[in-house]
């Protein structure tokens, strides 16, 4: 047998269920053929004679601080970012009671947003709640160091002043621009339609949700319940 000794080395033990299952995965077929004896090659690949010389003790060590990390990594990621905060805006509190929903997947908000930029200029747009979630710290809107606004990447986006418009496809919706009545978000998990029209009805699973707060000129949040939890019904949120 050839000396690939180190192999392993920066390999992760995650892969491999037991110890024999990574020793296994260091014997090829050819050597078996010459040894007739998986038992044997298993203890070639141990005493470090091909392959990794990565004894049990250290696999087993290092299988348990994977799995602690991955724990650890999945407690994080449960962790709220509005837990602990002081909440003194009806913005941040609706925010805040919708959070958990949205990272579950049990409801995917829009937020509708109007208010003015750092340069005094007027701009509006539509923010999927979900996707934000995901890809930015909320923490800091939480804790006022951060005010939450529309972006050019946002499913809509608008700057009156320059008249600048944007639409863009999330993670969980597609923009419907083309319809005489206005914008239509259909969403990807239940191909359902959510009407933003204020004159009209959201739509099946959806409600639509004025807010009244001190940060913005006009907020108005759209909840799509997209999954029943399994212990209580996920009816919208109001404020």
């Amino acid at each position: 047998m050839e000396d690939d000794s180190g192999v392993f080395a920066a390999e992760t033990v995650e892969d491999f269920r037991t110890y024999e299952d990574f020793l296994d995965s260091q014997i090829k077929p050819l050597d078996l053929f010459y040894l007739e004896d998986q038992e044997l090659a298993r203890q070639l690949v141990e005493l470090g004679h091909k392959g990794s010389s990565l004894e049990r003790e250290e696999f087993e060590t290092r299988k348990a601080a994977a799995e602690a990390s991955r724990l650890a990594s999945g407690s994080q990621q449960k962790k709220l970012a509005s837990t602990g905060k002081e909440l003194k805006d009806n913005f941040l509190r609706a925010l805040a009671e919708r959070e958990e929903a949205n990272r579950s997947g049990e409801m995917t908000s829009i937020i509708f947003i109007r208010d003015r930029n750092s340069h005094g200029q007027e701009i509006s747009g539509y923010i999927d709640y979900s996707h934000r979630l995901k890809s930015e710290d909320f923490e800091l809107y939480f804790s006022g160091k951060k005010r939450l606004m529309p972006k050019p990447t946002d499913l809509s986006f608008y700057n009156w002043g320059t008249q600048v418009a944007k639409h863009n496809t999330s993670s969980n919706y597609e923009v419907i621009t083309e319809m005489p009545s206005g914008l239509l978000f259909k969403c990807k998990k239940d191909r359902k339609i959510l009407n933003v029209d204020p004159e009209a009805a959201p739509g099946d699973s959806s409600i639509r949700t004025p807010v009244q707060c001190d940060l913005y000129l006009h907020v108005v949040i759209y909840d799509h319940v997209t999954r029943k939890p399994a212990t209580s019904s996920c009816a919208p949120l109001s404020n």
